[in-house]
């Protein structure tokens, strides 16, 4: 089948079937499918969609791009949870610990940063040695002997997926119900998953900018995961603002420690950990209800069981030994921070989270094109949380660059991004809906 044929069918709105999605994704895989034509396939999608049964058939012929884990030598349910992105979103980097301190088993395959999203992989390499790839073996021997690992893809799982998620990346596609559904299941399927919990972001700092969007995203998740054969619930959270006090790489990781020493206790980040850390063990049967799953997990990180889980997992995967104990011994600083002053007296009523993700983009932490490097230093912190009272001067915000000059281009940005009102504003859930 040739592949501009497949193109065209998809780019006059007609259905595919699953031979032609299967030798469209072979074609990707093998390398007999340009980039080009890579790009003017989503690009058809994008605009034309799939039908449940394409994108099942997208999500299978993924994930069958390579080989499927087993789990054998593991005697822990084996589950996982994916965000679709949003800013300060760094929940990963502490529930696969938490989940797995509670005795659940998470191979928690993660991307890079999407459009003005960060990423999992990005901000762990701001870890000296935490190795992203590791081989199957020292993968799976990681998840069995300490509960989880999060990495990224290997050569062998969902090799099509890799290469497609790359390409939507810099070419305007990242925003495609289908196609962000297959990204997210052939991972999780080529996992070897027997449990998933999505987390579908609805607001200024998500892809999904409504709640009707995120409701035919959530749906679309879950109907084509279980679809394909894996049990799956979403969660649809709030993206309307950061969800940590930080974005950008090393400081997210910073913050990340922070979380697993209780120091974000009764923030919108500790509520979301928690609701989905419950969630997730209610899924395995570890708990008996939502209330349940919270008690075991707050266990958990006032143990510390959390944060040694975390620490054995990063030495497990190559970082130092001693991580948690000396997080800026070993996280790369920017050498210029400067605050963002507020401009006048009042409430901060809201936020254009995206904004802030392009702001920490053009600071260097993340890409506009698929070769782009990485600035791991750079980033915002202290970001204040809509309806703090604040006051002319007092900073609502540090913006951490490589240089001077791009720390006011980064200032004028945040500024931007933040409306100040004479009034309180009233907070709103960080958990919005369920979806079974």
């Amino acid at each position: 089948m040739l592949p501009q044929e497949i193109i065209r069918r998809k780019r006059d709105g007609q259905n595919l079937s699953k031979d032609e999605i299967a030798a469209f994704i072979g074609g990707v895989t093998d390398g007999t499918v340009s980039d080009a034509q890579v790009a003017a396939f989503a690009m058809a999608v994008f605009f034309r969609n799939m039908s449940r049964n394409e994108t099942i058939a997208l999500t299978l012929a993924m994930r069958d791009s390579g080989s499927v884990l087993k789990w054998s030598s593991v005697d822990r349910p084996i589950a996982d949870k994916h965000s679709t992105g949003g800013v300060g979103d760094n929940v990963s980097l502490m529930l696969a610990p938490l989940a797995a301190a509670c005795g659940l088993a998470i191979p928690m395959i993660s991307g890079r940063g999407l459009g003005h999203t960060g990423g999992t992989l990005d901000k762990l390499q701001s870890i000296p040695g935490y190795d992203i790839a590791p081989d199957e073996a020292r993968f799976v021997r990681t998840v069995r002997d300490i509960g989880c690992a999060i990495v990224g893809q290997t050569s062998d799982l969902a090799p099509a997926d890799k290469r497609l998620y790359a390409i939507r990346d810099v070419t305007a596609t990242v925003e495609s119900v289908p196609l962000i559904a297959a990204s997210i299941l052939s991972k999780k399927l080529a996992a070897g998953l027997q449990a998933l919990l999505m987390d579908v972001k609805v607001g200024t700092g998500a892809f999904m900018q409504d709640i009707g969007e995120a409701r035919i995203l959530a749906r679309a998740l879950v109907d084509v995961a279980n679809g394909a054969g894996v049990p799956t619930t979403a969660l649809i959270t709030d993206m309307n603002e950061p969800l940590a006090d930080a974005a950008g790489n090393a400081l997210e990781m910073a913050n990340c420690v922070d979380f697993l020493a209780g120091q974000k206790a009764g923030t919108r980040l500790e509520k979301l950990v928690m609701a989905e850390a419950a969630e997730m063990l209610v899924q395995a049967r570890f708990a008996s209800d939502p209330a349940d799953g919270e008690r075991m997990a707050r266990a958990a990180l006032a143990s510390g069981r959390a944060m040694e889980t975390f620490a054995r997992m990063v030495h497990a995967l190559g970082g130092p030994a001693d991580f948690c104990e000396r997080p800026a011994a070993y996280l790369p600083q920017a050498p210029v921070s400067v605050e963002v002053p507020a401009p006048h007296n009042g409430y901060l009523s809201a936020c254009d989270a995206r904004a802030l993700g392009i702001a920490v983009i053009d600071l260097g932490g993340g890409r506009r094109q698929v070769s782009d490097a990485i600035d791991h230093r750079v980033g915002l912190s202290r970001l204040l949380p809509l309806g703090s009272k604040v006051a002319k001067g007092e900073p609502i915000a540090i913006v951490h660059a490589a240089s001077e000059k791009a720390s006011r281009q980064a200032v004028g940005a945040v500024l931007g991004s933040y409306e100040i009102a004479l009034d309180a504003l009233k907070s709103s859930p960080v958990v919005i809906e369920r979806i079974a």
